[in-house]
């Protein structure tokens, strides 16, 4: 009798045993998924569980479905860190080329947050600049502190010959100088990647990367690693104009090749029976027959503007972001001033705008609108100061009191740092700008 009471007691505990870890394991999954409605920073030590639950395989991208990049981790996520450590220091061992294309315009307000958040977070990067000769050119003497420059070209524009190809596949609408001023921007970009070309057969190397912007755009953060992604063209989300973003462009040397090639692939176009393309569409419609894949993401950067656009925007109309805005702004334009709109005032604004043209995000208070019918409002110096700060104040400031003497200095300066230089004499360019020796 006492054997079987023995026996008994044993195997109760064997059962015990056997049941507490599948009990274990199921108390440990329910408390993980508690741990689901709590703040991100609690419970640290059950992430990696957490991750393993709800991990999903990102959906692929094509050209019709292009999705946009997701989040960047949070830094307390150690392996994602590591991973992000391991994607900057492979950027820094990269060959970049960074190609800046446009008219000056405002550029002593563009230029040092693209030397702030572009060149200086990539200093083996080299710059290439193509932009047309005009009175606003002297300002790219700021050009003098950027880490590398490998090739300027600031050239006298003129007229380009309309082909038949380029009259049936663009249209005029919209564009302030009609299919001349789509052509001459599609010059600008296809003949800095022609910069580019050639400066790596001077010196018998390849870029791995490259990074078109213009140089009209003002950054408001710096360029992060995570844009950078293999066989994917990277294009700014929004302001698609029923194609795609085409104000700034990341990617590979063979999706850049094919995404610079402006002007060449327009008979390609012409070819494949498209007509009367704005400069998005075209843009898309040229990556798509080329089956280059890309993918779109928000970006810190607009791009400042002087046009005046109604307000409110309505149907077709163009919003017009407060430099201030918290953004990502994705490239849409912008100016300072002092915001007329934001929270419900936008999304009433939005709601009556054309959705196939995919205006910037404006969710989560990321974006205030400025009434842009008039010029530039007076005291937007003092807003664009507090704004960008004590450093790219000063910088405004010297520009503005930029004498003859001290531009042509500057430029003298730059160009000892070019490598390739095909500009006119630093004299004629600050005289354009109606530098004076006082």
């Amino acid at each position: 009798m006492m054997f079987l009471t023995r026996w008994a007691s044993d195997l109760d505990w064997r059962l015990l045993l056997l049941t507490l870890p599948p009990l274990s394991l199921l108390a440990f999954l329910c408390l993980s998924a508690v741990t689901t409605t709590a703040t991100p920073n609690s419970f640290y030590s059950f992430a990696p569980l957490k991750s393993f639950f709800s991990h999903r395989i990102p959906s692929g991208s094509d050209n019709s479905t292009s999705p946009s990049i997701p989040p960047l981790p949070a830094r307390n996520n150690e392996p994602m860190a590591e991973d992000l450590l391991k994607k900057e220091e492979e950027l820094k061992r990269s060959r970049i080329a960074i190609c800046l294309v446009g008219g000056a315009r405002r550029f002593e307000l563009t230029g040092p947050s693209i030397v702030n958040n572009l060149l200086k977070v990539y200093p083996n990067s080299d710059l290439f600049l193509h932009s047309p000769l005009d009175r606003d050119s002297f300002k790219f003497s700021l050009l003098k502190v950027a880490p590398r420059l490998a090739s300027v070209r600031i050239f006298e524009p003129k007229p380009l010959q309309e082909t038949d190809s380029q009259v049936r596949v663009l249209t005029a609408h919209n564009s302030p100088s009609g299919i001349q001023g789509l052509l001459q921007y599609f010059n600008l970009v296809e003949g800095c990647l022609t910069m580019i070309k050639a400066y790596q057969t001077q010196n018998n190397f390849t870029y791995d990367w490259i990074v078109r912007t213009r140089v009209d755009g003002y950054w408001s953060a710096p360029l992060h690693p995570d844009n950078f992604i293999p066989g994917r063209y990277l294009v700014p989300s929004g302001s698609g104009y029923s194609g795609l973003n085409d104000r700034l462009g990341i990617g590979d040397l063979n999706t850049s090749a094919i995404a610079l090639s402006r002007l060449s692939l327009i008979s390609h176009l012409d070819s494949a029976g498209f007509r009367q393309l704005n400069s998005e569409a075209a843009f898309k419609a040229q990556l798509t027959t080329q089956r280059v894949p890309y993918l779109t993401n928000r970006l810190p950067f607009c791009i400042v503007s002087d046009r005046k656009y109604a307000f409110p925007p309505m149907r077709y109309g163009v919003p017009v972001a407060s430099l201030s805005s918290p953004g990502p702004l994705s490239g849409t334009k912008c100016r300072p001033c002092t915001p007329v709109c934001s929270g419900p005032c936008v999304a009433d604004v939005v709601a009556t705008l054309y959705k196939g043209w995919s205006w910037t995000d404006w969710s989560n208070g990321s974006l205030q609108l400025c009434d842009a019918h008039a010029e530039w409002e007076p005291g937007w110096e003092k807003i664009f100061d507090r704004v960008a700060g004590k450093k790219l104040a000063a910088v405004r400031r010297r520009v503005g009191s930029l004498n003859l003497a001290d531009c042509v200095s500057d430029f003298e300066e730059m160009k000892r740092r070019t490598v390739n230089w095909e500009a006119p004499p630093a004299t004629e360019i600050c005289r354009v700008g109606g530098r004076s020796s006082k």
